[in-house]
């Protein structure tokens, strides 16, 4: 031991904290209530309410903790429509992974691309997003219990965890009614749990969750699906390491690969197939270049990233995002301009 060690000078570890916050739409005038909660919640998804909607009563409550990198909130609120445009996710910074367990009402026609047949348009009591990627949804009148954690936690089910998001659990299997008993216990302790607690409560819940995800889409239980997860991550690793070849296709992975071609297509079902993944994906890349490289022109963009032509690269970007790259290059630094304005 060292005896000239000056312990007066040693700092004791800050200990973590509960951060809590609350809002209430009751505070405001009644025919400002749906816009207040409109930009309560806008620094992360947009409500879209329609004429009709601002003459109606609305209401809505939300409490919110924070633990360290781990977020849970218990919301009450009326049906409404939220989206998380590809314009937002291009100009903020949130990247966390969310999962929503309703205990009263839920949520439907959950579309991850503008077409809206590639939407969920049945009731589901479960959600899992990833905030990097665009979604719309119809929220009905509701209590939902929120959980925001890190990419790494999903991971550990989900090789590539973006896979993850749209997907929808319906139903009430034995793991499903135990992960609403757990984040149900959870929202009537946390107020009384310390912040080592609530953070491990937390942790525990979409451990809970991204397990059931994982045994939905067959990535978890035992040594096949031990198995199939490793064939998606391989797959979805020489995909995005191949995504600027315009030959690449599920045909060339099927190929190089070598992989069971009916195993490899279930894997990619949910997301509408593996051209289709090969497809959403290049237009995720394009639309981060078209924000944040604005010297680059569109037809440089598309060729890079595989498109046989810059034709073929707009007709794949309106039909997946509403609009034709023009129109989004636009409208993203329309938003990155009016953003730096406000702080400046």
């Amino acid at each position: 031991m060292n005896r000239n060690t000056n312990t007066a000078n040693v700092c004791p570890r800050a200990q973590p904290r509960i951060a809590y916050s609350h809002f209430d739409v009751r505070a405001e005038a009644p025919r400002r209530r749906l816009l207040a909660w409109r930009d309560r919640v806008g620094h992360v998804i947009d409500v879209l309410p329609s004429l009709s909607d601002l003459e109606k009563p609305f209401q809505a409550s939300i409490d919110r903790y924070q633990v360290g990198e781990l977020a849970f909130t218990d919301c009450r609120s009326d049906r409404m429509v939220l989206e998380r445009s590809l314009a937002r996710i291009s100009t903020d910074k949130v990247r966390d992974f969310v999962f929503q367990v309703f205990l009263e009402g839920g949520v439907d026609n959950v579309a991850v691309r503008a077409a809206p047949h590639e939407g969920s348009r049945s009731v589901a009591s479960i959600l899992a997003l990833d905030m990097t990627q665009p979604v719309r949804m119809h929220r009905h009148a509701c209590r939902v219990l929120t959980f925001s954690v890190p990419g790494a936690l999903v991971q550990e089910v989900f090789p590539d965890p973006d896979a993850i998001h749209g997907r929808t659990i319906h139903g009430t299997t034995p793991l499903t009614r135990l992960i609403i008993e757990h984040v149900t216990a959870l929202s009537q302790g946390i107020m009384h749990m310390s912040a080592d607690a609530a953070g491990g409560a937390i942790r525990a819940s979409a451990q809970l969750l991204v397990a059931a995800f994982g045994k939905q889409a067959l990535l978890s239980g035992n040594a096949r699906a031990a198995a199939r997860a490793a064939m998606f991550g391989q797959a979805r690793r020489y995909v995005q390491a191949h995504l600027h070849e315009a030959e690449l296709s599920p045909e060339s992975v099927l190929n190089a690969l070598r992989l069971p071609r009916q195993t490899l297509y279930r894997l990619f079902q949910h997301e509408g197939g593996l051209g289709a993944y090969i497809r959403h994906l290049r237009l995720r890349h394009a639309a981060d270049r078209l924000a944040h490289n604005p010297h680059e022109t569109v037809t440089y963009i598309a060729f890079e990233l595989g498109f046989k032509s810059g034709t073929d690269f707009t007709r794949a970007f309106r039909r997946a995002y509403g609009m034709p790259p023009q129109d989004f290059r636009m409208q993203t630094l329309g938003s990155t301009h009016a953003r730096r304005a406000s702080h400046g």
